[in-house]
This record gives structure tokens, sequence and C-alpha cells, in this order.
């Protein structure tokens, strides 16, 4: 029967085997799990050398090798031919993740791309203002936010990252953009060229774009600035100026005039004192036709 020494190195082996196409395929798990930052190569070189070492010790502590005392010559040429298998399977997997761009052949607007093949590609958590709704006017800082999608990626090979969902409902693909591992979607934010937009379930980021839009509004860059919104203009300062009051003149009043019959209507100062004559000193005189309207030649309505 194997003894429990033999048995526990047999596990570790495995383990240590099992790890190395792990951690190959998702390197990304080890700094998660153990804090640790490993390039595949260095995960090769370690993970590779446990299992190694995991396989003498389980050798040399079984009851028919402890009478060898050794490992056949067949168990290590077995290995070796293990670990360069495992060696040319990650270089393998080392030229797909290269292959892995997507040449950017042209920029739709500041937060969709169209990619080599023809397949178009919207960006996930964001939106940026309208350039080219058919049905909208372009909106603020739109032109702007395509300009420097535009400078970012376009001709550029970039690295698709998807979340859960494949396509939109106008048959996009929905990606989170790499260029050289920096997120076009989180810096497209941070610069004040679009906010922050959840759509679950695409939601992986989703606290990294809130807070480079914070950012973004504190620092009043793009969107959040004086362009898209006047109230952080200065209030110009008004000075009160003062209007003239308009003179006016004061009005003959009838005290100023005299009752005097004898007075022909050449001889009145108004129309108001040729009333005046005839309304209130019965002066009748003055309306030879009796129509109520004295010295027609200067009242006129009569």
């Amino acid at each position: 029967m194997m003894s429990k020494v033999s048995g526990l190195f047999l596990l570790l082996f495995f383990v240590s085997f099992f790890s190395i196409f792990v951690f190959l395929i998702k390197p990304s798990l080890l700094t998660k799990w153990f804090k640790l930052d490993f390039s595949r190569k260095k995960i090769l070189g370690v993970f590779g050398g446990l299992s190694f070492l995991t396989f003498i010790l389980f050798g040399i502590t079984t009851p028919e090798v402890e009478q060898k005392a050794e490992i056949s010559h067949q168990e290590v040429s077995a290995l070796e031919e293990s670990l360069e298998t495992t060696q040319e399977a990650t270089q393998v997997e080392v030229e797909i993740k290269e292959e892995e761009l997507f040449l950017v052949t042209r920029v739709i607007d500041g937060d969709t791309i169209e990619i080599e093949g023809g397949d178009r590609v919207r960006y996930i958590g964001i939106d940026t203002p309208e350039t080219k709704h058919p049905s909208k006017p372009v909106g603020c800082y739109g032109k702007e936010a395509e300009a420097k999608n535009k400078d970012l990626v376009e001709g550029k090979k970039v690295k698709l990252e998807r979340d859960i969902s494949e396509t939109d409902k106008y048959g996009r693909l929905l990606r989170y953009v790499y260029l050289d591992e920096v997120m076009i979607n989180e810096l497209l934010v941070k610069g004040g060229y679009a906010q922050a937009s959840s759509y679950p379930p695409d939601i992986k980021y989703q606290d990294q774009f809130n807070n480079a839009e914070k950012q973004a509004r504190e620092a009043e860059r793009g969107l959040w600035g004086e362009v898209c919104n006047p109230v952080l203009l200065p209030t110009p300062t008004l000075v009160p100026t003062s209007i003239p009051k308009p003179t006016v003149a004061p009005l003959p009043t009838t005290d100023s005039y005299g009752c005097n019959c004898s007075k022909t209507c050449s001889q009145m100062s108004s129309c108001d004192e040729a009333y005046y004559q005839l309304n209130t000193c019965g002066c009748s005189v003055r309306d030879g036709d009796d129509d109520g309207v004295p010295c027609e030649n200067i009242c006129h309505g009569g």
C-alpha cells in the first residue's frame, strides 16, 4: 500500500501540475488569490519545478522505489516530455492572445467605432453627446468627444473585453476597449468627453466610471465646464443708469382766464380760453351757430 507521505507528495504533484494550466490561462487569479504578480514564464518555472520536485519525492517515498532508491529513466523522460508539452501549449496561447487585437478602421462618434471586418463596437458603460443622430441635433461637446476618440484609436489596434451582453439592440458589439492596457471607456469619462451610463447587466467597471465622472465634474472638464454649462460663466455686473425724467409743461389753469365777452376769437390765447368764455362766462357770442363749439377757427369739431 502507498504510504501517507507518498500519498501527500502525489497530491501535491497533481495540484501543482494542474496549477500550471490554470494560472497560465488566467494569470490574474494568482494575483487575486495570493497577491502574486507572476509572468507566464515565471509561472511555468515555479509550478513546473514544483511538479517535478513532488514527483521525485513521491517516487522516493513509495515502497518500491525505497528499495531501488532512484526513479526510473522512463519516468523522468515522461515528465520532461510533459513539461515540454505544457511549454508548447503556453507558447501557442501567448500567440493567440497577441492575435486578439483588432484594427480600428473608422470612428463613428465619441463612443462607437468600426473595426476591421465591418463590425461596429459600442463602448460599454459610457455615453457621449450625439453627433450622427438622424433626428437629434449635435450635442454640446459631441464633436470634441468624436475628435478625441478618433485621435486615440483610429488606425490603431485595440483589445476588446466583453462583459455579459454580446451585442445591443442595434447589433453593435458591446465591449470595453483597451489601447496599450489603457481603457478608452474610462479615459473618455475622466477627460469630460463622456458621462458614466449604466445599462445592466453590463456593469463590471461602473464604479470606476462613476468615480471618473466625479473627478471630471469637480475639475469642470469638458461636458462639465463652461462650454456646456453657461451657468458657470461669471455673471456680468450691471451698472444702474439714471433715466432722465421728461419735463412736462404745466397746463394752464382756468384761474388765469378772466371773463371778457368783448374779446374776439382772434384774441383768445387758446381753445381752452374760448371754452372758458363760452361755458364759464356765458359769452354765447363765441358760438354763433349754437353747436356748443366756440371759435371754430381755433377749436375744431363744430
